[in-house]
């Protein structure tokens, strides 16, 4: 946990968002994988980490306008307990450690919550199931039809979309325990392997540092499948592998990077000419990162910059502004950008897209393909941290159905395409912060120039 003053400085500044009612945060519960006593790994609801800190399940913490006081409510271990997992802190000093006195059993937080309206209660929108079940018991309403508190969800996503100085330390150590990982994965990748032997090593060294995957890495060499979890090919001369990982640290917080290279010592003509076009988005679209821009712009910028390479290499064809104004550069390149990163490796998408990435004057656009999985779209400020991963994703089955539907024949030169079908994908993706007048890159620097991969490559481990 961070000093117990910055979670009693963060509980107040949302506290003064607020003149009447009750805040209700909600923790999680350990989930069952398949009986009771067989669960998930335990992970905190990354808001309740964020304003209360404390990891144990089964927790829940209101945070009284009226009375300007947390009340923390969880049950201490019974004698069970201890005799299955020892003697471990008491509910009471993990509470002291947040600057919280008051802890009650769980059982009386719906008494506390009973006296006054139940409007006046402020929740976020729940996602596991059993806090949906106990908000349905609270307020008498089915799961769908729960209403979540958009005060809240503005007020925690203004507080957490700027990093503190103890965030950035810890993110900036996500990161520089991610690029040492990715680096043994370049070093380690040669035809034969499989995928999951690249994604086993690469858990064993995050593990070794004290941290976690952030989220099921992706390790594949079907890169064009943008979130393929599945890891049972075989690598072979000729491949492109795209390794899309990071770790979250001890505090929650996480990295997420990404880099394609080729499973022998080089890439084929092909295979390089679109790295470097990635590439080159990927510097363009980094170089425009600063406060005050929208993030959307730099996303059409980026665009832009991967058509000029197509049109180059013979896939597509007529101007590249007009390309992305049509739309027709989503059938390479489907998804946003990138997204904000912090506690979340996605940060605060549980809250809503709509309130962490765009605003009410500029609305997420929900319709358009492509644009519509753009993430972030509003403009930057000063500590936000956020991804760039611009990339060229070939799928077979979008090019066939564009191509059946007539779709963008002045854009796209599917003849061409059609040749280079089983291409793949490929990916790019670093981690930044925002400053006033640019941007930093977060962490220890990560190999990404061809010639620098191919220095790794050079130096193999086995």
């Amino acid at each position: 946990m961070f000093k117990k003053e910055i979670y009693l400085n963060r509980r107040n500044n949302l506290l003064s968002k607020f003149t009447t009612g009750k805040i209700l945060l909600l923790g999680n519960i350990e989930n069952p994988i398949n009986f009771e006593h067989n669960t998930y790994p335990f992970r905190q609801d990354s808001s309740f980490l964020y304003y209360i800190g404390v990891k144990s399940p089964r927790l829940a913490a209101v945070l009284d306008t009226e009375k300007n006081e947390t009340i923390l409510f969880g049950d201490e271990m019974t004698i069970d307990d201890i005799v299955w997992m020892g003697q471990q802190q008491t509910l009471a000093e993990k509470a002291d450690l947040s600057g919280i006195s008051k802890v009650l059993p769980f059982n009386q937080l719906f008494d506390y919550l009973s006296k006054g309206k139940q409007e006046d209660i402020h929740y976020l929108p729940p996602y596991q199931s059993h806090n949906k079940l106990l908000l349905e018991q609270l307020t008498g309403r089915p799961a769908n039809q729960l209403q979540p508190s958009a005060a809240l969800i503005k007020a925690v996503v203004a507080q957490r979309n700027i990093k503190s100085a103890e965030e950035i330390i810890e993110l900036e150590k996500a990161v520089d325990i991610a690029v040492d990982m990715h680096r043994i994965a370049m070093r380690m990748t040669k035809p034969d392997l499989y995928e999951y032997q690249i994604s086993n090593a690469m858990q064993h060294f995050a593990q070794d540092q004290g941290t976690s995957f952030s989220y099921p890495p992706i390790v594949t060499k079907r890169g064009e499948i943008l979130h393929n979890h599945m890891q049972f090919h075989q690598l072979y001369e000729g491949d492109l592998l795209l390794n899309d990982s990071g770790v979250e640290t001890a505090m929650g917080y996480a990295s997420d990077l990404t880099r394609t290279f080729p499973v022998g010592k080089r890439f084929t003509a092909l295979q390089e000419e679109i790295y470097q076009i990635v590439l080159h988005a990927f510097k363009s679209a980094e170089q425009l990162l600063t406060s005050g821009i929208r993030f959307k712009e730099i996303h059409l910028k980026a665009c832009e910059a991967l058509v000029d390479g197509l049109i180059q290499t013979g896939f597509m064809k007529g101007n590249a502004q007009d390309a992305v104004m049509n739309h027709a550069h989503a059938l390479f390149f489907q998804c946003g950008l990138g997204h904000m990163l912090g506690l979340d490796v996605h940060d605060m998408e549980d809250l809503g897209e709509q309130y962490v990435g765009y605003t009410e004057a500029e609305p997420k656009d929900t319709k358009t393909f492509g644009i519509k999985s753009l993430r972030l779209g509003k403009k930057l400020e000063a500590g936000n941290v956020l991804t760039v991963e611009p990339g060229i994703y070939i799928i077979p089955e979008l090019t066939q159905l564009w191509e059946q539907q007539n779709l963008h024949k002045d854009f796209i030169n599917y003849d061409f395409l059609k040749k280079h079908l089983d291409f793949g994908g490929v990916r790019i993706e670093d981690n930044y912060l925002i400053e006033t007048d640019g941007y930093r890159r977060l962490g220890k620097y990560l190999e990404r120039e061809i010639q620098e991969i191919y220095q790794l490559k050079d130096n193999p481990i086995d």
